[in-house]
Order: structure tokens, then sequence, then C-alpha cells
């Protein structure tokens, strides 16, 4: 809950996030979903049916320096200042979600799959657009996957 903000600047407060990216096609639903919870933990489902049907999924504990890294991340990007609601809606190629929670404020997007950085340069906001695909696409789920990779019992199959 909200607290008195007391902490929130050396890092104490709550933080969550949730990030998405799926659809459904001719190989079922494949999607690609982790989520940072304020108590630590990092959970990663991958279920992709192109080679084999197997699901992945993991959850391991991360410690406050990648929790806080994460934050520090979020915060730097000023995603939270965003707006999706001129952002390309989710369509059949598929759909992407990113939650967040930080302190005391709460953001949720949808939005399609982003191709490239054409997509994002021709779309109605292009700027908030920018900061979405930098956050989850270009350094983004590399970096996140990365931020806990060194905590993960063993690696994931490529």
């Amino acid at each position: 809950g909200a607290g008195n903000g007391a902490g929130e600047e050396a890092g104490g407060a709550e933080f969550y996030l949730r990030y998405y990216v799926g659809h459904k096609g001719k190989f079922g639903h494949e999607f690609l979903e982790f989520e940072f919870r304020p108590d630590g933990k990092l959970r990663y489902a991958n279920n992709s049916n192109y080679k084999n049907d197997t699901m992945i999924r993991k959850e391991v504990f991360v410690s406050p320096s990648v929790l806080r890294e994460a934050r520090r991340i979020i915060q730097d990007s000023e995603i939270m200042k965003e707006d999706d609601s001129n952002w390309p809606e989710p369509d059949r190629v598929g759909r992407q979600e990113l939650e967040i929670v930080m302190g005391n404020e709460h953001i949720s997007f949808t939005t399609s799959k982003i191709g490239s950085l054409v997509d994002v340069q021709t779309s109605k906001d292009p700027e908030g657009l920018r900061i979405f695909y930098y956050l989850v696409q270009s350094r983004g789920i590399d970096a996140w996957y990365k931020l806990g990779r060194p905590f993960m019992a063993f690696p994931m199959g490529d």
C-alpha cells in the first residue's frame, strides 16, 4: 500500500514489474512473460511450440541490488509518465503488456508487438512508444534477463 513516502528515495518502496509478449498462431499460444515481485522473486515463463512444446518456467530470488537496478532502469526511462492511449492496439501479430508498481504509482500498458523503430516513428505517439520500445525491446528483455540470470540455478535452453 501507499506509505508516508519515507524511504522511497532509498529504494525501500514497493516495486513490482510484469512484462508479457505473445501471440496466438499456428503453433498455439506462444509467449514470454516475467515478473519481478517486491519480495525479490523473479518469475519467468516462456512457451514456444516451434521446435518442442515444452513450457519453460523458472522462479528465483534475486538480491536487493538487482531489484534496485531494475527500479533504477525504470526510473531513468521515465516510462511512468507515459500513457498508452495513442499506442497501436494489440492485433493478430501479437500483444505486449507492461505493468509496473513503484511506490504508490501503478501503470499498465498494452500495445501490439513492435517490429522495429520504423513502427515507433510512424505511430501516433513516437516519443512515448520509443521509451517503451527501448525499455522492453532493445536493451530490455535481454538486460532484464541478464539481471536475473546469474541467480538462476541453471541457464535457459536456447
